[in-house]
């Protein structure tokens, strides 16, 4: 991460297009040259793992901690490949424009991808990129198209309670099944195939124009998933496979109870003595697809909150500690897994750090986040106010689980914070130009790196918010209306820091 950057934030899903979803074809190209042009360097998206009704679509719960979401699957660029018939896409359902319809989305991206994968055997195309692929990702492609197969055909239920044999992923079961199923299971794969290829030519088109792309990785995966389901042994589960402990974070000003969030609880041990291989491989597979990582909830890298199962809260946790060094040390030998160094590693240090996890995180030397939220609720030694920022740090006006900042100013900000951000923005601030007063403080900042949603470079109220956290409702669903952005809007405000 080179000085003095600055990026948009803007994820896949939201991106305009005619096919209910955002996706890898022409619109994401044209963000990418609405970066260049008005001299942006960053992208950053959310997780691109795959999401599900069940959990309310979100990016940060999924089957697979390396799959793909099939919802970002192009079908301009299958049209455009052959895989796909203009008949096709004759019938596409009449989706809006201003939000996601995820159920609809479902079963439409589902419909296409069928025929891409009838159309890819049926006429003979070169299957020496699919089989590359295959065995390029073994390591956990094929246990995810067997999970997949299973849940879809056979067994719907969370995988603890599928019957014995699959549970405890008995080989001959497994075996019995793979080769009843070998045709679902090619049609899994080959989805993958589709979205790691319409991907790669992306970030490459993006490094084209210089623009590097900034993914997320969540610290936590989800109890039902493969990747539970594939490694047992790396989570404190009991003999049954149900989680003795669950994590989350303790009471703070926030909440009197803390946050329950039910994830399996990391055994770090049986992962000491496996030599951190999962999690060098889940970086290895990260930086695979992204120029910087942005790693949510760092904090528990250092320490983390461990819940008992069986309680309904976060109050009866305790902090437990991460075996950090041996786990960096681990990571920085394997050259591959960190292939730029540090700085291609935003650690997500927000919410309540004790002193000594500061500085834990400080001397590992990622740069951390500061929040201009965040920063007008007390005095002038506030940690997100801009004079206090060191070099090494990612500004932001907001994240995914903010409000806008207009949103915030006309909502939720209090009397004081608002008498804090006219005192030190020293300029008059309104609900209708303090997004573009918080724009000029970033830009101004030390910080090494300004990073703007794009619903704050485009002054939008409450509407537009992509997460509410601890809501289950209508969250992730927001898109950009076409021609809403252009890089002379962009140019207009100006947001270049170099």
């Amino acid at each position: 991460m080179s000085a003095r950057q600055s990026g948009l934030l803007l994820h896949i899903s939201s991106l305009p297009g005619e096919f209910g979803v955002g996706d890898f074809g022409p619109e994401a190209y044209r963000f990418i040259d609405i970066l260049s042009a008005s001299q942006q360097s960053v992208w950053q998206i959310l997780p691109l793992t795959p999401t599900d009704g069940i959990n309310g679509y979100s990016p940060y719960s999924s089957a697979s901690a390396f799959a793909g979401n099939y919802h970002f699957i192009s079908p301009q660029l299958l049209l455009d490949d052959k895989l796909l018939t203009q008949e096709d896409l004759n019938d596409v359902p009449d989706f809006p424009n201003d939000y996601v319809d995820f159920d609809a989305v479902c079963a439409f991206k589902k419909r296409l991808l069928d025929s891409a994968f009838k159309r890819f055997w049926e006429h003979s195309f070169s299957q020496k990129n699919f089989n590359a692929f295959v065995k390029e990702q073994s390591f956990w492609l094929n246990d995810f198209a067997l999970f997949t197969v299973i849940k879809e055909r056979l067994c719907q239920d969370t995988w603890a309670r599928w019957p014995e044999d699959l549970k405890r992923r008995k080989p001959a079961a497994l075996g019995k099944l793979e080769q009843d199923y070998a045709g679902e299971m090619l049609k899994v794969k080959f989805v993958q195939y589709l979205f790691f290829k319409q991907w790669a030519a992306l970030k490459k088109y993006g490094r084209s124009k210089r623009i590097q792309i900034m993914g997320d990785i969540p610290f936590y995966v989800s109890y039902d998933s493969v990747d539970v389901w594939c490694n047992p042994g790396l989570f404190k589960l009991d003999k049954a496979f149900a989680p003795k402990v669950v994590a989350g974070v303790p009471p703070d000003y926030f909440s009197s109870t803390g946050q329950r969030w039910g994830n399996p609880v990391y055994n770090w041990k049986r992962l000491e003595e496996n030599k951190f291989a999962w999690w060098i491989k889940r970086f290895e597979h990260n930086f695979f697809l992204y120029d910087i990582l942005r790693v949510d909830h760092f904090r528990a890298f250092i320490n983390y909150w461990e819940i008992p199962a069986g309680e309904d809260t976060a109050i009866n946790g305790r902090w437990r500690k991460t075996p950090t060094k041996k786990l960096f040390e681990a990571l920085n030998f394997q050259a591959s897994a960190l292939p730029t160094g540090r700085a291609s590693i935003v650690a997500e240090d927000l919410g309540m750090i004790a002193p000594n996890v500061g500085r834990a995180i400080k001397r590992l030397g990622f740069p951390g986040m500061k929040i201009l939220m965040f920063a007008f609720g007390d005095d002038l030694n506030n940690g997100y106010l801009p004079h206090n920022y060191s070099e090494n740090c990612v500004v932001y006006t907001g994240t995914h689980d903010n409000n806008t900042v207009r949103g915030w100013y006309a909502n939720e900000a209090t009397d004081k914070e608002k008498k804090n951000v006219k005192e030190y923005v020293t300029e008059p601030v309104s609900e209708g130009n303090v997004h573009l007063a918080f724009i000029r403080l970033a830009l101004k900042s030390k910080a090494a790196l300004a990073i703007f949603p794009v619903q704050d470079v485009l002054g939008l109220g409450h509407q537009a918010r992509m997460n509410t956290p601890g809501t289950g409702e209508n969250n992730w669903k927001w898109r950009l209306l076409p021609d809403a952005l252009s890089a002379q809007k962009l140019n207009q405000i100006p947001l270049s820091r170099c």
